[in-house]
């Protein structure tokens, strides 16, 4: 049996800079708050636990005082920043440069779209923390939606500003915008509608590169943690065009049966995770 590993599949650059940030500091420290997991893989979390990284949720974040606060990737609403600064907490700030040029871009387009009575739109997943700190930037007006169900949310007839959070399918994005444009067709609506893509590339362009990486294997194995959107997107990428997929989390989810003797199994994953989990499984699945 033959495995390989996709060298295109692991961290993106926002995870990387936040996970370097923090294991910089945990070099000189003996423990660092991190606002929320780190990245959305319970693994790595476990590791970087040992290390002395402590996670803690909003709640706690206004019990700190006069410590320092790592922020991930996913970025933060203003109410973080506006916390810190009254408890004197240095926050040690690793937001996606991507993430925070799309907090700036809803800021300002929030805005200009009230000013003429319009609406802030964003497609992603509702409680995400990346979504959280968008719609933190528009006060929490912002109109959240997931699916063409919840375009209900939306008044047709005044003007729309469109976003989108950075790690979702450019075809579920595709999607909602034609749907939002079919609508408005539909009840004759000449409001203005501005559509921003601002889906990261380097998670978009992971779609048709797995698709390819699917068909060239008998089987793939995805590697995500539970909580990743990404993670569940890219598998089902894998899965539309490899039947013989399967998540895991961890080598401990592996199946034996899912092999057969002269199989090529493909191993990839989403942008959180990371090498070291991939070559873990990979080197279980050899033993088989």
């Amino acid at each position: 049996m033959k495995v390989s590993i996709d060298t295109n599949s692991g961290f993106c650059f926002g995870v990387v800079n936040a996970i370097q940030a923090a294991e910089n500091i945990l070099a000189t420290r003996d423990s660092l708050y991190c606002l929320g997991d780190i990245v959305h893989n319970n693994m790595e979390v476990e590791r970087l636990n040992k290390l002395g990284l402590v996670i803690i949720d909003h709640q706690q974040l206004k019990q700190l005082h006069n410590v320092p606060v790592l922020i991930r990737a996913h970025g933060e609403p203003p109410e973080t920043y506006k916390i810190a600064l009254e408890n004197h907490i240095e926050l040690i700030d690793a937001s996606c440069p991507v993430v925070l040029r799309l907090q700036h871009s809803v800021r300002q387009g929030y805005d200009q779209i009230k000013a003429i009575d319009g609406q802030v739109v964003i497609y992603g997943k509702p409680g995400h923390a990346e979504v959280v700190g968008l719609a933190g930037q528009t006060k929490n007006d912002a109109i959240i939606v997931s699916e063409e169900q919840d375009l209900e949310k939306i008044d047709l007839n005044k003007p729309i500003n469109f976003y989108s959070q950075t790690t979702k399918g450019m075809e579920g994005f595709q999607h909602m915008v034609a749907a939002i444009e079919n609508k408005q067709k539909e009840i004759g609506s000449k409001a203005q509608f501005i559509v921003n893509d601002t889906i990261c590339r380097q998670v978009s362009h992971r779609a048709p590169q797995l698709r390819e990486f699917s068909k060239n294997h008998d089987v793939i194995v995805f590697v995500s943690g539970q909580k990743s959107s990404n993670g569940k997107y890219l598998h089902e990428v894998c899965k539309e065009i490899n039947p013989r997929t399967y998540f895991v989390s961890s080598a401990n989810d592996l199946v034996h049966d899912w092999f057969q003797e002269n199989d090529h199994v493909g191993i990839c994953g989403a942008t959180s995770t990371p090498r070291w989990l991939m070559d873990e499984i990979a080197l279980k699945i050899r033993t088989y």
